[in-house]
């Protein structure tokens, strides 16, 4: 990794202060859509268990209006429901909230697309990180006009956060590689769930250890499509549950839907909020198949390992990353298709790389290591940490910047 240059702003008070820090960019807590979502709900009553005074900005659901929640305070706002523009609309409104707001010493902004915000929580006298999160402009979802402006957005985060954090060492290479700059690389963390019940499974007419599971929102980059076509080409006995759903593509549900509703074997849950029904289908699971390409360190392969569940993930370097080699891979329904084959016929190993994932997730991605490191964080930040005028932002010739193949666009690694 990059290392820090010498005019690198570097902490100057105590570093037992109590701070007031705000979240700001995501959907917000409680929880119940994502992973930015879940890491703010498990990192944030943490800090205020710490003693720290938190505020979470959020996108109202429903007509529920909670003021608290695990201490944290929270602020509702407006957002326009259209996949373009509806995370900048709330962070646009948020930011203007946080000027007129008392002051916060950290501001914690999620999403390199609301990077053009960081000014306005910066010059309300708050020191911001932005958490960069995955390679976004390779999404298909986003069209050409989205992805240029994520990759502008990228480079005003490397231009005006005073820290950015990166979920794994893979988008910490990307950003070292094309910006040299450094980052902060804070993991998210997971539970660990050992002899979980399974009662509610039978309300779905399934069984532990009787099914493969998928738990994906349906975007071309999860490669939902790949797992439904490769199950089919299969000669699996169990079946296969998909917990999902796409909010802006009708199309590629419609798709897989197709494909699913030709197999007896494939079950549709569509999407499942109910977290403790979601726990008893991770934990109950035989597999976790797991499509997702192009982000950091996902929420949802971390839930499948503290579950115990063996995992088979996308031949990506972020899920080899996590899953490390206890995890089975795949980049085509073919090889999808022998995994899950292979998994059945072979139980004891199945069960053993089960085991194995779950004690690595324990071991490795732990939430109160995750506070901690936000809170060391927070900490230098506001003391008067800052990574700004390191990079111009202006992009280097590497690997990362080639465009991949609409239709095999996935993360492009340049280290082994």
């Amino acid at each position: 990794m990059t290392s820090l240059h010498a005019t690198t702003r570097q902490p100057t008070t105590p570093s037992t202060a109590l701070l007031r820090i705000a979240m700001v960019g995501t959907r917000g807590v409680p929880a119940a859509y994502g992973g930015f979502e879940t890491a703010i709900e498990e990192i944030g009553q943490r800090l205020v268990a710490a003693g720290h005074d938190l505020t979470v900005y959020c996108r109202p659901v429903g007509d529920e209006r909670p003021s608290e929640h695990l201490g944290m305070k929270l602020v509702h706002l407006p957002a326009v429901h259209s996949k373009a523009v509806e995370t900048i609309s709330h962070t646009a409104l948020s930011s203007m909230h946080f000027m007129g707001a008392r002051k916060h010493d950290v501001a914690f902004v999620f999403n390199a697309a609301n990077a053009p915000f960081v000014p306005f929580f910066r010059a309300r006298g708050a020191a911001a990180a932005v958490h960069v999160d995955g390679l976004e402009w390779k999404r298909d979802k986003w069209g050409k006009w989205g992805r240029r402006y994520y990759r502008a957005a990228e480079q005003l985060a490397v231009r005006q956060a005073d820290a950015l954090i990166a979920d794994a060492q893979g988008i910490a290479d990307y950003y070292d590689d094309e910006f040299s700059i450094p980052t902060e690389l804070i993991t998210y963390g997971t539970r660990v769930l050992r002899d979980h019940p399974s009662d509610r499974l039978a309300e779905l007419g399934l069984e532990a250890g009787g099914f493969h599971l998928v738990v994906a929102r349906f975007e071309p980059e999860n490669h939902v499509d790949v797992i439904v076509e490769g199950y089919t080409r299969s000669n699996a006995t169990k079946p296969l549950v998909i917990v999902g759903s796409a909010p802006y593509s009708a199309d590629y549900t419609n798709r897989i839907q197709a494909v699913a509703d030709a197999d007896p074997r494939i079950k549709m849950l569509g999407g499942v909020w109910d977290q403790d029904l979601l726990d008893q289908l991770y934990t109950g699971a035989f597999t976790y198949l797991h499509g997702h390409s192009v982000g950091g360190t996902n929420p949802s392969l971390l839930r499948a390992m503290g579950a115990g569940t063996a995992v088979i993930g996308w031949d990506v370097v972020f899920n080899r990353e996590v899953a490390g080699e206890s995890g089975v891979y795949f980049s085509s329904p073919d090889d999808l298709a022998r995994a899950v084959e292979d998994a059945e016929a072979n139980p004891m190993r199945t069960a053993a790389f089960s085991a194995t994932v779950q004690d690595r997730a324990e071991a490795t991605y732990n939430w109160d290591e995750v506070t901690l490191r936000y809170e060391d964080l927070a900490r230098r930040l506001a003391a008067g940490y800052s990574t700004r005028g390191l990079s111009s932002g202006r992009r280097r010739e590497s690997a990362w910047s080639v465009e991949v193949p609409q239709e095999s666009r996935v993360a492009v690694s340049t280290r082994a």
